[in-house]
């Protein structure tokens, strides 16, 4: 599927959060074969160099940043545009995800933290790239939002709060961006089939998970003019 370009005759420049996870490697390399140019973003450099070793020296970009951080997100957007010029599609991974107590016995610190990492990352990462996308009159947001975002559950509290606050979000910036010619997108699955969710929940049968190639798939079609006439949308995954 091809995705979408400023230019036919020049590869998509491609920012990705979260880039050194499970989910990240699986999009990053969705991208590296549909022949994309990528900014990666990670917790450090360090993590990064680690996860990519074959990118390093390459044309793709490596950077450690916080993505809760608006003075670090706006310093990273500003080495990507300054070496790319500019970019096609951000595509914000980054996120985080823990069990919490019931809502009368919830401390200030997790709730925080949830809500730190789901959504005012999008913030931070909206404040830096939106406007060089807004400029140019094109672009494409995605987000990793999740299904449970739909309801409460129980000893999720704060995690659920936090991707239904970052919903409300997405479709925010989407009425904000339209008229700008930015999409702005998210894919919403149940559990994805990670090492690290496998190990969380070893009685699960990871049949019944999202492999996180088909989330890739699912991004890349996003990302694409196949999904230009969507805004605000959350493309669940998974039973």
């Amino acid at each position: 599927m091809a995705l979408e370009s400023s230019s036919s005759l020049l590869p998509p420049h491609v920012v990705i959060t979260g880039a050194a996870g499970a989910l990240g490697r699986a999009v990053v390399q969705r991208f590296l074969d549909d022949g994309a140019r990528l900014a990666l973003i990670g917790h450090s450099d360090a993590q990064l160099a680690d996860a990519f070793t074959g990118l390093a020296n390459s044309h793709h970009l490596l950077i450690g940043a916080d993505v809760r951080s608006e003075v670090g997100m706006k310093a990273a957007a500003q080495q990507i545009l300054q070496v790319l010029k500019h970019v096609d599609t951000v595509v914000h991974l980054a996120g985080g995800f823990e069990m919490g107590a019931a809502v009368h016995e919830l401390d200030r610190a997790g709730w925080d933290r949830m809500m730190d990492l789901n959504a005012w990352s999008f913030v931070a990462v909206q404040q830096a790239f939106a406007p060089s996308m807004v400029e140019r009159k094109s672009g494409s947001v995605i987000a990793v939002t999740a299904k449970v975002a739909t309801r409460g559950m129980a000893a999720m509290s704060a995690y659920i709060a936090s991707k239904s606050a970052l919903q409300r979000l997405v479709e925010a910036a989407a009425a904000e961006m339209s008229p700008h010619g930015v999409r702005v997108n998210s894919i919403a699955p149940s559990v994805l089939d990670t090492p690290a969710n496998r190990q969380a929940m070893p009685d699960a049968n990871p049949a019944d998970w999202v492999s996180t190639d088909v989330a890739a798939q699912t991004v890349a079609f996003l990302a694409s003019p196949a999904a230009q006439a969507l805004h605000g949308q959350h493309l669940a995954l998974g039973a």
